[in-house]
């Protein structure tokens, strides 16, 4: 005896879903990092980047959070490990709460339960080199920025044409064939 073929039909896989429109940076930055911080320990990254405003600028400058760990399947009651330099142990020791409360208030929920503290450097944050001296403009590019109304705008452009004027490298233009 032999058996009737099928009725049902297969159903065809439904197709991605493809962004087919440009992204802005910020928006991919966070995919990018996210999986780099997640190996080190770290949920959100904005704990590292944003350290001054949760602890102030004070505790900012002698520790900083190396990871969080959380207990096995969970995303809270975890443990921040920080990096404190020198003497300053005994002190984020005594506020250790404080930095508690600050950290879960930061996230919204009991995020951290404790702080494990561990001795070692704490760089200072590099300070931004200033920017090369610029020559005055010339009479002729100043006369040609006399027009312009908006003062924030002029002193943009001011400033960039100093910019221009000030780097010594002629522009590099490809050959087109």
């Amino acid at each position: 005896m032999t058996k009737p073929p099928r009725t049902t039909t297969r159903q065809p896989a439904p197709e991605p879903q493809r962004a087919l429109r440009p992204r802005a940076v910020s928006e991919l930055l966070p995919d990018v990092g996210r999986a780099s911080f997640r190996k080190f320990g770290f949920v959100q990254h904005s704990i590292v980047s944003r350290w001054a405003e949760i602890v102030g600028a004070r505790y900012a400058r002698v520790s900083i959070p190396e990871s969080i760990r959380f207990p096995q399947g969970k995303r809270e009651q975890g443990v921040l490990h920080l990096i404190v330099s020198g003497a300053h142990a005994p002190t984020m020791q005594h506020i250790a709460p404080e930095i508690v409360e600050r950290v879960n208030r930061f996230f919204g929920y009991a995020a951290v339960a404790k702080l494990a503290i561990r001795h070692g450097q704490v760089k200072a944050p590099e300070k931004a080199a200033p920017p090369p001296s610029l020559k005055p403009l010339s009479e002729a590019m100043g006369e040609s920025l006399r027009g312009i109304a908006d003062p924030e705008l002029k002193a943009v452009l001011e400033a960039l044409a100093a910019g221009v004027a000030a780097s010594d490298e002629k522009p590099k233009i490809g050959r087109i064939d």
